[in-house]
């Protein structure tokens, strides 16, 4: 251990002597700087990463250990403990698939149509549960409608070919013995096919496109759907914690002004990445793959839709826990949006002491109440049905919760818990040391340009770095100097913040950006090359649209134009 804080107290000496830093400053900048190589790096998991803070700060006399401590629990991990909680009741009594095959059923087969409905159920889910869970569900769904897809096409191709072989006038005769069971097959006309290689698993190369077209919506589907509300991804909640942390007195972001902001950006980026996505695999008859007419149906694809119907059919009826899934999920999304609407007093005003309560205290007390609510029905005397349908049997124990413990432990992810905490740990130790006024001061010579300048700099550096870093690491090395950045240039901190936020999700050109691209890329449908070409017009796309909202509607809903009095504060407490 000595000879540990030797090497520290070295490294943190020759940082005072080249940029000229107070030791308090140096010894916080090493250990941001260690916790950063470690991030990027991944040499250890990001959640043992986190933890470096914890030990190096009371080690180097920034802060005590129990302050350092407080900092890895706060107010965000308990609002996605009961997040996960209605995670887990989705997820354990099938309802993401009973939504998902329902918006395909209402989509239909035709590939343009296809694709835009596994994007919006997609989007919807990833709303509410992670982007890699989200993926993770929708994906084997694609993938049966995608092998019945290619299932179908291999038969209609033998069919043809059998056709070919006899359809000379000598074998007429032999031709109409042979294919009068498929005579339905046939009469519909099918335009002409690329065959793909001999050794190839898709039977033409159209099929493969519709392939790549599909599995690369999904993901790209839930990295949009994440956007859309505070707990929707990881990023999201490590902004939310660390902006309230350094502007107690700001008050504007909650989960209503968010989802405000960035539902518009989420529509608009669903429709560019449908158009592009096409564009690119499918090509620029969107008439022919995207009409809605039964006479423009081929008989693959009523074929696929049939198995598509079929899936839904295995659900059965829905059941009384999806009911009551279904439910809390209504009434918690009405009382985040009614806490603080902003325009009328919220349901808050209704007690006597102000800023208790938050959007925390709606999650965990309707997750907890899925631990004490039965799974069956009230008085109900026949057996329950599973939630995979078709089987019933009778469950052993009638007071069964609608979630356990171990469903919940299942999907809490822990590690972010922990990443986000040494997030919130680093920000600490930056504010007590003065660093972040260092930082600050370095970055005055950037003075002299507009914010939307300032703020599309950071959105395609932040956007560059996370292709080859993670999003939690990405974002928690950038907020603390983005957030001294806009306080020395006098720009509303929201004005950077919230579009590198949302950049920084971006992610997608490469299978190890995010895990959604990788679960994706390992259903083999897909190459690196695909990724790459796919997902830079995807972060080009992202970027334009997050730029077009920070400078359209996102000004006069955060008042952008201002240097805001709760950024005065903090700007004269830190600079004392």
């Amino acid at each position: 251990m000595a000879l540990v804080k030797l090497h520290c107290c070295i490294k943190a000496q020759s940082l005072v002597s080249s940029l000229c830093l107070t030791p308090c400053e140096a010894c916080c900048a090493y250990v941001l700087i260690v916790t950063a190589v470690y991030w990027v790096s991944e040499a250890v998991p990001l959640g043992a990463a986190a933890l470096v803070p914890a030990f190096l700060y009371p080690l180097f006399g920034v802060l005590k250990s129990s302050e350092v401590a407080a900092e890895y629990c706060k107010d965000t991990t308990l609002l996605l403990m009961g997040v996960i909680c209605l995670a887990a009741s989705i997820e354990k009594w099938n309802l993401h698939k009973r939504i998902a095959l329902r918006m395909v059923m209402i989509a239909g087969a035709k590939p343009g149509m296809l694709v835009l409905g596994f994007m919006c159920c997609t989007v919807f889910l990833s709303m509410w549960l992670s982007n890699t869970s989200t993926t993770a569900m929708v994906m084997p769904i694609a993938e049966a409608v995608l092998q019945q897809l290619i299932s179908t096409a291999v038969y209609q191709i033998l069919v043809l070919s059998t056709a070919h072989v006899f359809s000379s006038p000598t074998n007429s005769d032999s031709l109409y013995l042979l294919l009068s069971p498929f005579q339905t097959a046939i009469s519909i006309p099918e335009p002409k096919k690329e065959k793909e290689s001999k050794n190839s698993r898709y039977p033409t190369k159209r099929d493969h496109m519709i392939c790549k077209c599909l599995s690369l919506s999904i993901t790209y589907a839930a990295t949009i759907g994440g956007l859309i509300t505070i707990t929707g991804t990881s990023t999201n909640l490590i902004f939310a914690e660390q902006f309230n942390n350094r502007y107690p007195d700001a008050k504007v972001i909650n989960f209503g002004t968010w989802f405000i902001f960035s539902f518009p950006i989420a529509i608009i980026m669903l429709l560019l990445t449908w158009v592009w996505l096409h564009f690119l695999f499918l090509g620029c008859n969107f008439r022919e793959t995207c009409s809605l007419s039964k006479k423009r149906k081929t008989r693959r694809e009523m074929l696929s839709e049939r198995k598509i119907h079929d899936e839904y059919i295995k659900l059965g009826p829905i059941s009384y826990p999806e009911v009551v899934t279904g439910v809390f999920f209504i009434l918690m999304t009405l009382l985040w949006f009614t806490r603080e609407p902003g325009f009328v007093p919220g349901w808050t005003s209704l007690f006597e002491k102000k800023g208790y309560r938050t959007d925390a205290t709606v999650s965990v007390l309707l997750g907890f109440l899925l631990f004490l609510i039965p799974a069956r029905r009230p008085f109900s005397r026949s057996p329950r049905t599973t939630a995979g349908g078709g089987s019933t049997e009778r469950d052993p124990d009638p007071l069964a919760p609608m979630i356990t413990w171990k469903d919940f432990q299942n999907l809490m992810p822990w590690e972010i818990v922990i990443l986000v905490g040494g997030g919130y740990a680093l920000a600490a130790g930056c504010k007590v040391s003065g660093l972040s006024v260092w930082i600050g001061r370095q970055l005055e010579p950037m003075s002299g340009l507009p914010p939307w300048m300032v703020t599309l700099l950071a959105c395609l550096l932040v956007s560059a770095v996370t292709e080859f870093a993670s999003n939690p690491a990405t974002l928690t090395v950038f907020l603390p100097i983005l957030s001294a950045l806009s306080e020395t240039l006098k720009i509303n901190p929201l004005h950077t913040l919230i579009p590198a936020t949302m950049c920084v999700s971006f992610g997608v050109m490469l299978p190890v950006g995010n895990p959604p691209n990788a679960i994706v890329f390992s259903y083999g449908h897909v190459q690196i090359s695909d990724m790459v070409k796919a997902g830079f017009g995807v972060n080009l796309i992202g970027v334009l649209v997050v730029m077009l909202a920070i400078t359209t509607w996102g000004v006069p809903l955060f008042n952008l134009t201002e240097f805001p009095d709760w950024a005065i504060d903090r700007n004269v407490t830190g600079s004392l």
